[in-house]
């Protein structure tokens, strides 16, 4: 293993105390830049985030047609063009590591007319990828799959039109295999129910946010349930519109941050958090607060205070699975065994988080029992090793939080953090080191 790719990660001599400022969602900055590409007239995105894995959909919505700019501060869309008569020049489309891309770009690239060929980096060759195929299939869509069946690298062969109609499928790895056939279902010749057939639904909150972004642009959508009892969305045909709006700052991203100020009893304020939301980051308040933390509102801030008690925790993260790799961190440190269930789905993300977490939490000292949808967490006496990120920001940013606590802990590739937090260590050595206040004059 190169040294270069290993990041010691800093321990705190004392309890954090700093506002925070998380820059856009990564969520929502995805499911706008998508929507104004296929919205009517152009729109215009202030507060979007700039990343990774937001470059990689700027870069797909270009290659699909779409114009982005930048324009004092604000990410101005042009939407794709109509769909040619004849077919298109293939297009080639790389996903990286991004879930967003490789799961919702499929559905607007069979509006374009011509082949879309999309690849990744090499985990993301690995990623489900099957119930976006079969969606497209069922909408007449031909697909060609050209390595493992279900998988990336696939070509979709668009025709400029989508049939709508019922389609069911089977949700339970992603609640992106929903969003993905919501955010371009008006652009369908008829009505579109979308049916989720499968046994578990996780990460509902990330469903109930395309629909809400779906709603301001214009878009009639509901939430029912079908004649079997199975959840169910309808998406009337017609117009996006286009929209001028303001994305809220990233609430999951906000989840380091405020787990320093758990790990080393300080306080930590993060700035601009919204009065409601459908942000599963949301969750952090309640669950810091099942573990000991204090929280309260000071306007539009959240504040955590660590009490230096660091209780251990047993909750369902179902609907929030993607802030488990925090809490597993801070359940390392705590006092008291943990258990994180309902997320048997976290298996296909950048990588299997649940054998990742359950490998490098056990590696440090804290006994982790990999369950079948979960982690049993056991605290134990924590050392510094190397500590894999397995390419996945979320584990990178688990292993700094440790890291604040267990001197030597080095985290491979903290780097990958700008998938979705471009600054990830400039801002978490400014929360260590914050800059003194200057003298008034």
């Amino acid at each position: 293993m190169a040294s270069e790719v290993l990041w010691t990660a800093p321990v705190a001599d004392r309890p954090v105390d700093a506002l925070v400022r998380v820059p856009g969602s990564k969520s929502l900055t995805a499911r706008w830049m998508l929507l104004a590409a296929a919205a009517t007239e152009p729109s215009v995105l202030r507060g979007a985030l700039v990343s990774r894995d937001t470059r990689l959909m700027r870069d797909a919505l270009e290659r699909l047609g779409a114009v982005l700019e930048v324009q004092d501060g604000e990410l101005h869309v042009t939407p794709l063009p109509p769909p040619g008569e004849h077919p298109a020049e293939p297009v080639e489309i790389h996903t990286g590591l991004a879930g967003t891309v490789m799961r919702f770009v499929p559905m607007l690239a069979a509006l374009h007319h011509g082949d879309v060929h999309f690849t990744g980096d090499e985990p993301a060759l690995h990623r489900p990828m099957d119930a976006v195929i079969e969606v497209l299939r069922q909408q007449g869509v031909e697909v060609t799959e050209h390595g493992e069946p279900g998988r990336l690298p696939l070509t979709v062969h668009g025709t400029g039109r989508l049939a709508g109609g019922r389609i069911e499928v089977d949700a339970s790895a992603s609640s992106q295999f929903i969003s993905n056939v919501l955010l371009v279902a008006a652009r369908a010749e008829a009505d579109v129910e979308v049916v989720h057939i499968g046994d578990v639904l996780p990460s509902l909150p990330h469903i109930e946010m395309t629909v809400a972004t779906l709603e301001q642009a214009g878009v009639e959508a509901s939430h029912q349930l079908d004649d079997q009892g199975r959840p169910a969305w309808t998406v009337r045909r017609g117009d996006i519109r286009p929209v001028h709006v303001t994305i809220e700052p990233d609430l999951s991203n906000a989840g380091p941050f405020l787990a320093a100020a758990m790990a080393t009893g300080g306080v930590i304020a993060v700035d601009d958090w919204p009065a409601t939301t459908t942000q599963p980051g949301d969750a952090y308040r309640d669950l810091l607060a099942q573990m000991g933390g204090e929280v309260w509102r000071e306007d539009s801030t959240v504040c955590v205070r660590g009490t230096g008690e660091l209780r251990g925790i047993d909750a369902d993260m179902s609907a929030v699975g993607e802030l488990v790799p925090t809490m597993a961190a801070l359940c390392a440190l705590a006092d008291s065994p943990s258990r994180l269930t309902g997320v048997s789905h976290l298996r296909g993300h950048e990588t299997d988080r649940l054998k990742a977490l359950s490998t490098e939490l056990t590696k440090i000292g804290a006994r982790t029992v990999e369950l079948e949808d979960g982690l049993e967490i056991h605290p134990g006496e924590l050392k510094g090793e190397i500590f894999e990120s397995y390419e996945d920001h979320r584990m990178a940013t688990a292993g700094a939080i440790i890291g604040l606590r267990v001197p030597e802990l080095r985290v491979v590739d903290i780097g990958t953090t700008q998938k979705t937090l471009p600054d990830f260590v400039g801002m978490w050595l400014s929360m260590l080191h914050p800059e003194p206040a200057a003298d008034d004059a």
